[in-house]
């Protein structure tokens, strides 16, 4: 799927230039490493990348770190940002435009769990001011060129005081000394998640923490059409790396179905945040629309990845009139 979103890329900007890498538990299994030397000195020489889905085992292996989260953590991706919003023909409602900003870099993901004894196993969850505000940092950036009325800090600082609460005081700490003290409000995490069940369409920016960002980003995939189209993208500072929120397909490998259009939106991320060419990233994402139309009420896990490709770049090089 990453080449379909990369020939887009190149409908847009014809210039492009674009290097391979490895990564991965595939890329373990050959050499040891989930993301190899190279794969990171290649990834700070462009400055920007769009990461395939890969495999990771869901049991300890010697030696093995997730290669999603080295990237993150190793190239300083330390904000996520997942989009939600109608399309045509797959969205179950026609009024949610949200995006959930997630701290990337800590929390339950640090990675610090250790066996105590036999049947007692402990995670370490770490939450900094440093990481706190620099996600808040960019939630201003956002809702400048959002418009953005609402950011809500979703917590659980009731249960955990010190930690949460350290995240959601340096996080209103920056939103109000940017004078966005009247835009900002707060739920509990379990509110948060019931509110965007039941009232997505209210949301517009939520600012949270790593866990919390990754199960609240995928139930709110629902209403933009599942995770075959939930884009994500990686931010640092001068870096970013796109990611299409979806796992692996084993099962589907090698048949010539896959829908690569959370993909496709992830690479619109990157033109619209990191390279800022929003008007590239409107005719990217208003060719997706496109093509979502002329599929509609069709299942597409079963269309061909030739097919969905060929319509997309069908709609990027002749666009619909507006």
């Amino acid at each position: 799927m990453v080449p379909v979103a990369v020939r887009a890329l190149q409908v847009l900007l014809p210039d492009l230039q674009v290097e391979s890498a490895e990564a991965g538990w595939g890329c373990f299994q050959r050499c040891g490493q989930s993301v190899p030397d190279l794969t990171l000195q290649r990834m700070r020489a462009c400055g920007a990348g769009l990461f395939g889905a890969v495999s990771s085992p869901s049991h300890p292996v010697t030696g093995y770190r997730s290669a999603i989260l080295t990237l993150r953590q190793t190239l300083g991706l330390n904000v996520n940002l997942r989009p939600v919003r109608s399309w045509s023909g797959v969205s179950p409602r026609d009024d949610v435009d949200l995006l959930i900003l997630r701290e990337n870099s800590e929390g339950l993901y640090s990675g610090r769990e250790q066996m105590l004894s036999a049947g007692h196993a402990m995670a370490e969850r770490h939450i900094t001011a440093a990481a706190s505000e620099a996600l808040a940092q960019r939630a201003v950036e956002v809702a400048k060129l959002r418009g953005a009325k609402r950011l809500t800090l979703v917590h659980k600082a009731n249960v955990l005081p010190l930690t949460c609460g350290l995240f959601r005081d340096r996080c209103r700490a920056v939103l109000n000394a940017a004078g966005l003290a009247d835009r900002v409000d707060e739920r509990l995490v379990d509110v948060a998640a019931l509110q965007l069940v039941a009232e997505p369409q209210h949301f517009d920016l939520l600012l949270t923490t790593n866990l919390f960002g990754d199960i609240l980003s995928d139930l709110a995939c629902h209403w933009s059409g599942g995770l075959g189209l939930a884009p994500s993208l990686n931010w640092g500072q001068g870096i970013a790396l796109a990611e299409p929120v979806h796992g692996s397909a084993p099962d589907i490998a090698g048949t010539g179905r896959a829908n690569p259009l959370a993909a496709v939106l992830s690479a619109a991320l990157l033109l619209r945040y990191h390279w800022a060419l929003p008007t590239l990233a409107d005719r990217l994402e208003a060719a997706v629309d496109q093509v979502l139309s002329r599929h509609a009420g069709e299942d597409l896990g079963t269309a061909t990845l030739i097919q969905l490709e060929q319509s997309l770049l069908q709609q990027l090089n002749h666009p619909l009139p507006d």
